[in-house]
């Protein structure tokens, strides 16, 4: 008698189940598609770190001309078959590794973009961001950096392009706040290029100073003696000079 109650009570609990499930339009098949196709995302996304990581240990220790995708394979502990389903090649992995960091770098300089500020502390804030992300972001810093210093270009026509579209896109933040710090209506859009690349490239260039803080660095907190420099820059970003230093002085072959 209690067996049949119970047996009862459980089709009734199932039968509300359903109902509900129903309600919301629903089913229990559908819930559990949707909650296994969750499950695969997120072993798709482990995987996909997993190699990257993989990847960018590598790099570091043999070069990106030593290392192959037999090799990314074995040390992620995957399958060649399975590597080459999330990546074509390996420049087509190391261009992924660096729009990654470039992408987490431009949310960064967006939102001090977006910030109600006068132009030249949105730049001094942009400067701090970039010594931040170097930082907190070291391993993304330290691709991006490595392919920049490469003596050579390692990727392919459109992979460069790709990658260069990323980091064009900070330039371009970076370009409408001098814009708005400089501009009296005379600068040509060459010229403010030009100013925004001047600005970024002594950011980038200051942070390689960082390992020189036991030498020629020696007792120089870094943060203050990047800002200070970064206040350097800026104020010569808003001189003036001639746009061909050689031209005007009438150098042979000019």
């Amino acid at each position: 008698m209690h067996a049949d109650r119970r047996q009862r009570d459980g089709a009734a609990r199932h039968a509300h189940t359903t109902h509900v499930h129903k309600d919301i339009g629903i089913s229990t098949g559908d819930r559990e598609h949707m909650g296994s196709k969750e499950r695969r995302h997120r072993e798709k996304q482990r995987r996909r770190k997993s190699i990257l990581d993989t990847a960018r240990d590598l790099l570091f220790k043999k070069g990106i001309d030593a290392t192959t995708m037999n090799q990314i394979a074995r040390n992620a502990e995957l399958s060649v078959g399975t590597l080459y389903l999330y990546f074509k090649n390996k420049e087509d992995l190391y261009a992924a590794l660096q729009e990654e960091g470039l992408d987490i770098l431009f949310e960064k300089i967006k939102a001090v973009h977006e910030k109600e500020l006068p132009p030249r502390e949105k730049l001094m804030e942009m400067a701090l961001e970039y010594l931040d992300f170097s930082e907190k972001h070291r391993t993304y810093y330290e691709i991006i950096n490595y392919f920049l210093a490469s003596p050579k270009v390692v990727f392919p026509v459109h992979l460069k392009e790709r990658i260069d579209e990323h980091g064009d896109r900070i330039l371009s933040l970076v370009e409408e706040v001098i814009k708005d710090l400089v501009d009296n209506g005379s600068l040509d859009e060459r010229t403010l290029r030009r100013k925004s690349i001047f600005y970024w490239s002594n950011l980038h260039g200051m942070l390689q100073f960082r390992k020189l803080q036991s030498t020629i660095l020696k007792g120089e907190p870094f943060r203050e003696f990047y800002l200070s420099t970064v206040s350097c820059v800026l104020q010569t970003l808003g001189q003036s000079g001639p746009e061909n230093p050689r031209k005007e002085k009438g150098h042979p072959g000019e």
